[in-house]
């Protein structure tokens, strides 16, 4: 619920905290964010555009794909790496959450532990807002300043999402841990060239630990595997759950679906790189000095 995560928002207007009333969030300088009746806060500001954000019609599809259960060897093995490293009380930012699947597997396993989910679709918002009662939900475009206050949260995990080094930098605490799940070049296996899906580029990696590396060490990287069988409607619906959804149409897809025999067996393959943050002294010594006066 927004209740148990009100300690970590913040105004995305001004920066200042974020206190509950009738319906709504206020800060203190008046700006107000009205909350949904699925219980939801919407906190864009009004010039931001995310253009990429899911669909009605992409989230259907990945909340029937995922809770079919093909994707759980997956969430599993994200949520025991990072309940690990938790404190008690956990605090956990879901960066790119869609609909709150692989946070509310985490959160089950770390019961002492609230969620932020955030995500630029508030068609998959709808939908995390009510995967688990420990989680609070909230629409905003990850490319932009995080409407999280400075090092609030104890772990982030992002999955298939986007990933702005800075921000997340920001927001973690100096003993946090930001996980980060990246397909490999063997995710979807001969789907990808017989259906024309996008590819993975196999210097995927190199290019995640540079977009980071100002921000963050790496410190380990783990790949998992499992196999889905599935028929052709199941293909369809992974398809649809993706960004591929948006570049092939309709009728050439069907038309090189039904030329697979079925079942198909499809592997599903995954990096989980973990990464600390980088200790930046300037700013990291300037941040405790204003946390111990706050």
């Amino acid at each position: 619920m927004l209740t148990d995560v009100l300690d970590l928002l913040a105004c995305p207007v001004c920066g200042a905290g974020l206190a509950p009333e009738e319906r709504a969030l206020r800060c203190a300088s008046g700006h107000a964010f009205d909350i949904a009746r699925q219980g939801y806060v919407n906190l864009l500001t009004g010039d931001a555009r995310p253009g990429t954000a899911d669909t009605p019609e992409m989230i259907r599809a990945r909340e029937a794909f995922l809770g079919a259960g093909h994707f759980a060897p997956l969430a599993d093995a994200l949520a025991a790496q990072a309940a690990e490293a938790l404190p008690p009380a956990g605090r956990i930012l879901d960066a790119g959450a869609g609909t709150g699947y692989y946070l509310a597997r985490l959160l089950d396993r770390a019961p002492g532990a609230v969620g932020l989910a955030v995500d630029a679709s508030k068609h998959a918002i709808r939908r995390a807002a009510r995967a688990h009662p420990r989680i609070g939900a909230v629409v905003a475009d990850l490319w932009r300043p995080l409407p999280v206050r400075t090092a609030a949260v104890d772990a982030i995990i992002n999955v298939f999402a986007p990933r702005n080094g800075p921000e997340y930098r920001r927001v973690l605490t100096p003993d946090g841990l930001l996980h980060v799940v990246t397909p490999t070049s063997r995710h979807l296996g001969r789907l990808i060239p017989e259906l024309g899906l996008l590819t993975v580029d196999g210097r995927k990696r190199e290019r995640l630990d540079r977009a980071l590396g100002a921000h963050f060490v790496h410190v380990a990287t783990t790949t998992v595997e499992t196999e889905a069988v599935l028929d052709r409607d199941e293909v369809l619906t992974l398809v649809a759950m993706g960004p591929s959804a948006r570049h092939v149409s309709a009728p050439r897809l069907h038309a090189r679906l039904a030329e697979l025999p079925a079942p198909i067996r499809v592997p599903l393959s995954v990096s989980l790189a973990t990464y600390r943050p980088a200790r930046h002294p300037r700013r990291d010594d300037a941040r405790d000095r204003r946390a111990r006066s706050s």
